[in-house]
């Protein structure tokens, strides 16, 4: 058991220096995910706000895809 501790400490303690380079377009790629991942969340959001309102009496459920259409009046 005691082998899971000491395994990260040694790979650490013997590890050799890394000639590592990040060129400018990983930071292009990585503000790219960041501005990506902030759209999916506030879309995540927006599709599920209907639902939420529904659940405390605002209004009825509708669709992301009638959200700008005029209502139907029933038949």
């Amino acid at each position: 058991m005691r082998t899971y501790y000491l395994l990260p400490i040694f790979l650490i303690m013997f590890s050799q220096q890394a000639a590592a380079y990040l060129d400018p377009g990983t930071g292009s790629m990585v503000l790219q995910g960041l501005i990506a991942a902030f759209a999916v969340v506030g879309f995540t959001i927006k599709s599920y706000w209907y639902k939420i309102r529904a659940v405390f009496g605002k209004t009825s459920p509708q669709s992301l895809l009638e959200e700008n259409a005029e209502p139907r009046e029933p038949e």
